[in-house]
């Protein structure tokens, strides 16, 4: 009934907003309203500016006297209110409806620009100002949204000290809004869009292991934990987009970007994804990176074509999208820079108009990646120019520019040469203002800068980070040499990434305070459990800075050593950048040989590393090498020497700690690997799901440790593996969500876990599935499902498992997804290859 009634009030507002010929001079009003600007609904910020633009010619022209019109001023003043104030239980299309039809063709292309806004402010001492380039945006053509304001890293060149933290974000996101509230024809509220891979990417903020470790916890609900907090911590500083989590399938970890992934496994991804994303979006809308088949470059190479057909780029490399968006309920997907079959993922409208938004029914907003859209005229030479390639990118179903180039300089001569219309402009807009509306910026979308210094980077938070690193790492050789016990008295902690802060938080992360860093070493030494000794012994990659006859001496004094070998993302500000962001390969050498723009044609470790681990290892003392990197490395000296092997990937703030508690038993790993770790290049790709293949004349064809691997201090025995057809269950949940997602289950897999060791751990059950046959051809295996369970030494756990007609189905570009009743193989074990249980099994409809 309200809405009925309500009506025809919201009718009279439109009238009296859309009415052009209309005057109302109400000048004392419309200041007061802009002087105490609160944001308003549409239908007040509408009727406020357009009233406060007209003011001067109507009351100059006005032929009545000041008295009348003062009255008349008052009576349609209070008469806006009312109707304003009953309108505001109006739709939300409605709203959105209106308001666009009031914008100009300008502010329409800023509405869908997205520039990079770092240099959007001033800071000196405690001072604080917008800069000139950004209030000449916005009095020239008003924004939509802004990215990495808060940005802090070389790239930016923002320091501890000359960034921002987050009182200060917060105030300086504030005074942004402000001003496009007060100072803009519509005073419509801006976007802000934050990088979140692994935390945001702003000083004193808490960073997480990368996506490939956050990935190797396998825990669904530790991740939605983490997501919550990364969520928490962009929204509580004022932006309300968080650029992440990155679910491109990685299988050339010669390509820089593998440590943002979630693995090379599909469903892995998607599940792990979904959860972020689900943690995120209680505060932030999460942004889905980046779409698709970014993570299977040619060559290795960042943002080289992907060669991929539609049968397996919808089995493989799409459905970890899928389960997030359709599952976590993702508002935001980025396109990725490269093509597929030849074309531009920014103008490709069967990935982003028939698949996302028709098959997937995405509701949300399209981003191109930076400077994507310019990329389709630029470099990848599909548009004759600028206009061109920003009509095919937004006919394609990119909503916002990121960067702005296109959209903001050059989409209004697209219109003009006919290349778009403007229903396909307002198309776009009208994603966005939506998404604001359902974000409430229309309400309020000021923050409280004293919440942001006191909840964002928290111990708690830290705490957090550390349980992530602890399940991240992964063991995947061990003698008998860890835990540590009480004869081991003195600790030898060597190698290039034993004591670089930098080197173990990875790609996109902001400048530190050393004091919030615990790095291994120290770490180690705050453990207090042996006498600690250091030395670095080499660099990553400079082969000058090496010192390895002290490295040995150091070795052999001590009852066992831990050896910290890998690679580097860490920028510095010496090293150049491209216009996205990507680092440039130089000369000078740091320690960087990974992050975006690092690509490698080998996968050995780089500098001295081998010739120091070598050496270490002749001094036949237990040695403990322990991997912190942002892809797989070349592990076979390691696997050979060592006595016990580990990867942290890179643990973020607490990886010291996390190590710690591991080395000495205060905890027992459980990571399991997300992707494959080859024996050599020449294997590559070598994920486990694909056909089975004979070996290479010079070595074998399996890698060196397969996806899903990883070891604990103890031992699990897998036995009774049950499968129960569906027809047969006699279970039924009462959640009435969960009986509906079950409705179409083929059947129930269960199987009993014991463990069977000295300690208490947690165990990762992983359930996969064969094909026999199928139309498309079937993979070798896929994963279907997995838990990670804590079972105390001798006790027994049954773990259960459901798989549905999607789970067994197949694709193919004729008829799309179906199942097909036939003979199947499930698989179900953990870690150890040794455990895995194999069961039989024919399914018929």
């Amino acid at each position: 009934m309200k809405k009925r009634q309500n009506k025809p009030f919201q009718r009279i507002c439109n009238l009296l907003v859309l009415n052009k010929g209309f005057e109302i001079p109400i000048s004392k009003w419309s200041g007061a309203m802009k002087h105490n600007t609160q944001p308003q609904t549409v239908i007040a910020g509408l009727t406020r500016n357009l009233l406060h633009d007209r003011v001067s010619s109507s009351c100059s022209g006005y032929g009545g006297s000041l008295s009348a019109m003062m009255v008349w001023g008052a009576i349609l003043s209070l008469f806006v209110i009312v109707c304003i104030s009953l309108s505001s239980c109006a739709p939300k299309q409605d709203k959105v409806d209106v308001l666009l039809s009031q914008m100009t063709l300008e502010e329409k292309c800023g509405q869908l620009s997205c520039p990079i806004g770092f240099n959007f402010y001033g800071k000196e001492g405690d001072s604080l100002w917008l800069s000139e380039s950004f209030v000449g945006t916005m009095d020239t053509m008003p924004l939509g949204s802004c990215w990495a304001v808060l940005r802090a890293d070389p790239w930016s060149r923002k320091t501890v000290e000359t960034g921002l933290h987050p009182r200060e974000s917060a105030r300086l996101l504030n005074m942004m809004q402000r001003y496009a509230i007060e100072n803009t024809r519509l005073g419509i509220p801006l976007l802000f869009c934050e990088e979140t891979p692994h935390g945001h990417m702003a000083v004193g903020t808490t960073v997480f292991p990368t996506g490939i470790a956050q990935a190797s916890t396998w825990n669904r609900s530790l991740l939605e934990q983490m997501g919550e907090v990364m969520g928490r911590e962009v929204r509580l500083q004022g932006a309300q987009i968080g650029y992440g989590p990155v679910l491109d399938i990685a299988r050339d970890p010669r390509w820089s970007r593998v440590e943002e992934t979630m693995g090379e496994d599909p469903y892995l991804s998607g599940v792990l994804g979904a959860a972020v994303v689900k943690g995120m979006q209680k505060h932030v809308c999460a942004t889905l990176k980046h779409l698709a088949a970014y993570g299977i470059p040619q060559g290795g190479h960042n943002a080289a074509t992907a060669e991929v057909g539609q049968n397996r780029l919808m089995t493989d490399y799409l459905p970890s999208f899928e389960k997030a968006i359709c599952d976590g309920g993702a508002q935001t997907v980025m396109t990725s820079y490269n093509t597929i079959d030849g074309v531009p993922c920014s103008a490709n409208q069967w990935l982003l108009q028939e698949v996302l938004r028709n098959s997937w029914n995405f509701k949300g907003v399209v981003f191109s990646d930076l400077n994507a859209v310019n990329a389709i005229y630029a470099t990848q030479h599909v548009a004759a120019d600028p206009a061109e390639a920003a009509a095919m990118a937004l006919k394609a179903g990119v909503d916002i520019d990121l960067g702005g180039y296109n959209y903001g300089g050059f989409l209004k001569e697209a219109l003009q040469r006919g290349l778009v219309t403007e229903a396909e402009i307002d198309r776009a807009v009208r994603h966005v203002l939506q998404l604001k509306y359902e974000l409430g910026l229309f309400d309020n979308p000021f923050v409280d800068e004293v919440l942001a210094e006191a909840e964002v980077g928290t111990k708690e938070s830290a705490q957090l980070a550390k349980q992530v690193a602890s399940e991240s790492a992964v063991l995947l050789k061990n003698d008998g040499i860890l835990p540590f016990g009480g004869n081991t008295k003195k600790v030898a902690v060597i190698g290039p990434n034993a004591d670089n802060m930098y080197n173990q938080l990875g790609d996109y992360t902001a400048p530190q305070d050393p004091s919030r860093i615990v790095t291994i070493l120290e770490g180690i030494r705050e453990k207090g459990r042996a006498e600690v000794t250091f030395a670095k012994g080499c660099a990553v990659r400079d082969e000058n800075d090496a010192n390895i006859e002290e490295a040995v001496i150091v070795a052999q004094s001590a009852d066992a050593v831990v050896l910290v070998v890998g690679g580097s993302s860490a920028r510095d500000f010496k090293t150049s950048y491209e216009e996205t962001g990507a680092a440039i390969v130089s000369e000078s050498i740091s320690d960087m040989d990974c992050g975006e723009g690092y690509d490698r044609s080998t996968l050995k470790l780089l500098g001295k590393q081998e010739e120091l681990m070598q050496h270490i290892y002749a001094t036949g003392k237990p040695v403990v090498t322990v991997y912190i990197q942002g892809r797989p490395l070349d592990m076979n000296l390691a696997a050979e020497k060592s006595n016990a092997l580990l990867t942290m990937w890179y643990p973020g703030m607490e990886g010291g700690s996390a190590l710690a508690d591991i080395l000495w038993g205060d905890y027992n790993p459980a990571g399991r690997l997300p992707i494959s770790l080859p024996r050599s290049v020449g294997q590559i790709p070598v994920y486990y799901s694909q056909p089975t293949t004979g070996d290479y004349v010079e070595e074998s064809a399996k890698p060196l440790y397969p996806f899903g691997y990883g070891l604990s201090y103890t031992q699990f025995e897998y036995s009774d593996v049950q499968v129960e057809p569906v027809k047969a269950m006699s279970f039924q949940p009462r959640d009435v969500r969960l009986r509906e997602s079950m409705a179409d289950t083929l059947c129930k897999v269960t199987c009993t876990v014991k463990n069977i060791g000295p300690y208490d751990g947690d165990e990762v059950v992983q359930l996969y599935v064969r094909d026999e046959v199928a139309s498309v051809a079937p993979a070798s295996k896929l994963l279907k499902g997995f838990q990670r369970v804590h079972i105390n030494k001798g006790e027994t756990q049954q773990v259960t498992f459901y798989l549905t007609k999607r789970d067994l189905s197949v694709y193919s570009v004729e008829k799309g997804w179906h199942f097909e009743a036939g003979d199947f193989t499930i698989m179900v074990g953990g870690g150890d290859a040794k455990t895995i249980q194999n069961k039989a099994f024919f399914f018929s409809l």
